[in-house]
């Protein structure tokens, strides 16, 4: 069955990927393979840093949690 995120489309959410990496960005689409697309993106990396990456589309089977 298709993931239930419709209620966070256009909303903020922190994305954990595998290894450290951990994204954040506004929810503009998804489907049911969990691939999601987000605007306004920023990577954020194990120092703090924080870098814009832009649009992006995560896979799936990359994304560990969402929040």
């Amino acid at each position: 069955s298709a993931p239930e995120l419709k209620s966070y489309m256009d909303k903020k959410l922190s994305i954990q990927l595998n290894g450290t990496r951990k994204v954040t960005g506004t929810l503009r689409g998804y489907d049911v393979f969990l691939n999601i697309t987000l605007v306004d993106a920023l990577e954020e990396s194990a120092d703090g840093e924080k870098l814009n990456i832009g649009t992006v589309v995560i896979r799936g089977n990359s994304i560990v949690s969402l929040e």
